[in-house]
């Protein structure tokens, strides 16, 4: 836990990407496999669940420094976190200085077996790892992930480039192993980044490749010919994923939406094998997009009813495809991308899958005006692309 901690120190006190970047690689150099797997989980959104909720975590910090629980909130009230309070709290002289240190996954499988243990189990766990992690930073860290509150200010993006100087794998290809859905507990480092774990994992996505606002103005950007021009859709961003007579819908988020949206299952037979399809999924009244507060009625629900159903009925906008009949399609240049994917949804013709349309124009100034009736249209703005690009994440 010592090295997961000053890694986290590191990265929040460090306001320079390549501080960050050169102790992410130094982690991944130096750690063990189970905690490399581990921070790629947690630098990749997969927290652990709370096990332990505060007011019990409250409780028996007051017991252990023997502070009786007016004066623990009036600590708690000053620091404003509980989990650096209760760090901050507990003394140097607590620590068993015998006790012998655990890594990272020691800590966070723990968490796990937890979660059905009873109120005393829960408690000599808490006490004794208090007792056990030497300096208030590893107290801090342990406090959050077991809170379910961990978060670092680290992107994705750098973390898979920290663990690209590492192992002899370009980034792109760690980012598309990376994704999807697997247990940190149960998957080795190896195995993760392994070719063969793609391949058994059929639902596994791509990595997004997200817009970013444009820093400068349209007509620096050159002849408008060399771009394309498209609506910026507000929904979910997501990928339809038909492998192994199989479909899958996922969100930018790493979420596994399949059964949240039963619109797209007839898709499954239209598809064809091996196909990724890039787009948004937008609630869709058949003639225009729906506002995105339609959407938010059918989020979150284990069940959708056939009335939400009925008045907020989906339709996934297709921006682009990523895979064909099996091939990686992503670095053939967007032009090539963009007549593949008309091709894929004009021969589907159905009513759930839509092609987001290309935009004609001819002048920057052309496209300005089209960008004003952004509204009318049900959409946020225009998204730009050029035409020899490929698909990055």
């Amino acid at each position: 836990m010592k090295q997961f901690a000053t890694l986290v120190n590191i990265l929040g006190t460090s306001t320079k990407t390549n501080d960050k970047l050169e102790a992410l690689s130094d982690y991944f150099a130096a750690a063990n496999d189970k905690d490399k797997v581990w921070v790629i989980a947690l630098f990749s959104g997969r927290r652990p669940r709370r096990t332990i909720n505060s007011t019990l975590l409250q409780q028996w910090c007051a017991e252990l420094v023997g502070f009786p629980l007016w004066l623990f909130e009036e600590s708690y009230h000053t620091v404003g976190d509980l989990s650096e309070t209760i760090a901050l709290l507990i003394p140097d002289s607590f620590t068993d200085e015998q006790a012998i240190p655990h890594p990272l996954h020691y800590y966070v499988e723990k968490f796990q077996e937890l979660s059905a243990a009873d109120e005393e189990t829960k408690k000599t766990f808490m006490l004794q790892s208090w007792r056990e992690l030497a300096t208030p930073a590893e107290r801090f860290v342990f406090n959050k992930l077991l809170s379910g509150a961990f978060r670092i200010g680290v992107s994705q993006k750098l973390m898979v480039n920290a663990l690209a100087k590492t192992v002899k794998l370009d980034p792109s290809v760690i980012a598309h192993r990376i994704s999807g859905n697997w247990d940190p507990a149960s998957i080795a480092f190896e195995e993760l980044l392994s070719e063969t774990n793609v391949k058994a994992d059929f639902s596994k996505p791509y990595p997004f490749y997200l817009a970013y606002a444009l820093e400068t103005a349209p007509d620096e950007l050159g002849k408008p010919e060399a771009w394309q021009a498209e609506w910026k859709w507000d929904g979910i961003r997501g990928q339809l994923i038909k492998r192994n007579n199989e479909l899958f819908v996922w969100s930018r988020g790493e979420e596994l939406l399949t059964d949240k949206f039963p619109e797209y299952a007839a898709l499954k037979e239209l598809l064809s094998q091996g196909c990724v399809l890039d787009g948004e999924i937008l609630p869709y009244n058949g003639e225009m997009p729906l506002p995105f507060a339609a959407l938010q009625t059918r989020i979150g629900r284990k069940n959708v009813t056939k009335k939400q159903l009925q008045e907020a009925p989906v339709a996934f906008f297709a921006y682009d495809v990523l895979e064909y009949e099996g091939e990686d399609f992503r670095n053939q240049p967007m032009e090539v991308r963009r007549k593949k994917l008309e091709e894929i949804v004009e021969a589907i013709n159905h009513p759930t899958l839509k092609l987001s349309p290309v935009i004609t124009f001819d002048t920057w100034e052309n496209l300005a005006e089209t960008r004003s009736m952004a509204r009318e249209v049900g959409s946020e703005g225009l998204m730009l692309k050029r035409k020899d690009s490929v698909y990055q994440d």
